[in-house]
């Protein structure tokens, strides 16, 4: 039993984690970097799919990005779908190939996002608090109905008091990380 909801909130707080690592690859940094387009929805056919089911996207240089769409016909959709999403980013086409320059950050966008890192990583760390406070809550209710002693309640706590710190240090670690790429120039 006891075992059950700690395995249950360590798979939670490793989803947390997850879903932070995805919010900060959403994040961009001066440099390019595939992922930044994982957001991007392409008109396919009448259905929205995303922009890695039609076109294959590769790094070039630094600070640009080559989408190269399967088909030449859907060059002009990936492009605006390219220019409707919120990435601020400006495609230019070259036949069949898509140059995806990504603009250099001022000190201004750089504080930005880093408060928006700072933000969602603050989201997790309330998360992991959450999926702890779950947890403590079942383990009080299994000693409330007889099912364990105080004594097993007070090392289940304990331990899941040791993943949960386990889990806001790695958020620290991912969020320290990202400032770091945010900062260079």
């Amino acid at each position: 039993m006891i075992n059950e909801i700690r395995k249950d909130a360590q798979e939670r707080m490793d989803k947390s984690l997850e879903s932070l690592q995805g919010a900060f690859n959403k994040i961009r940094t001066g440099r390019a970097h595939p992922s930044i387009l994982d957001t991007v929805r392409v008109d396919y056919y009448g259905s929205e799919v995303p922009i890695s089911q039609v076109a294959n996207i590769n790094v070039e240089d630094n600070r640009t990005l080559v989408v190269i769409p399967w088909e030449k016909n859907m060059v002009p959709a990936v492009e605006k779908a390219i220019m409707k999403s919120d990435l601020g980013l400006n495609p230019n086409t070259a036949g069949s190939n898509i140059r995806v320059p990504m603009p250099a950050l001022t000190e201004e966008t750089r504080k930005g996002y880093i408060k928006q890192a700072k933000a969602e990583a603050e989201h997790a760390r309330v998360a992991i608090r959450n999926i702890r406070r779950d947890a403590n809550t079942q383990l009080k209710a299994l000693l409330k109905d007889k099912e364990i002693s105080e004594d097993e309640e007070r090392r289940a706590q304990d331990d899941i008091q040791k993943l949960t710190d386990k889990h806001i240090a790695d958020i620290d670690k991912a969020l320290t990380t990202k400032e770091e790429d945010l900062m260079q120039i």
